[in-house]
């Protein structure tokens, strides 16, 4: 089976910018096998139904609603019947990357995803812009002891 990973890689997530909801659905179907799986985190997603929620509830929070948008980086890889990349969810206005992630395809014998495991990762950018309130140090008391 050959793939063309990057072409691979740049329909998927164009289908998680996907504004249209009848489009995205035909972009699911056209993606993935009808049970195909996908995994985020402790988060699994069987079968088509499900992945069109997944997809469609990504793209409400992260693209609809925050203005982001993703991008498939230009990494794309084939080996058999898995398919690897990077993606990245980044600020339109400025570019600025806010987070990344890999993608692990492996595909059917028809070329469609039966399972897609979805690693996410915070970018550094992302971090340094929320600033995190240091917990309160309890001062020492140093003891000291006669001899």
């Amino acid at each position: 089976m050959f793939t063309d990973a990057q072409a691979l890689a740049d329909r998927y997530v164009a289908a998680w910018n996907e504004t249209d909801d009848p489009a995205r659905r035909r972009a699911i179907a056209e993606l993935w096998a009808p049970d195909g799986e996908h995994y985020v985190n402790a988060r699994a997603v069987l079968g088509h139904a499900q992945l069109e929620e997944r997809v469609a509830g990504s793209h409400h929070k992260n693209v609809r609603d925050a203005g982001h948008r993703f991008r498939a980086v230009q990494d794309a890889r084939a080996l058999r019947d898995i398919v690897t990349f990077h993606w990245q969810m980044f600020a339109p206005a400025s570019g600025e990357v806010l987070a990344t992630g890999l993608e692990v395809l492996r595909l059917n014998a028809d070329g469609l995803i039966a399972v897609d495991y979805q690693s996410l990762s915070a970018d550094l950018c992302a971090l340094r812009r929320v600033q995190r309130p240091r917990p309160q140090q309890t001062p020492r008391i140093r003891l000291r002891l006669p001899p």
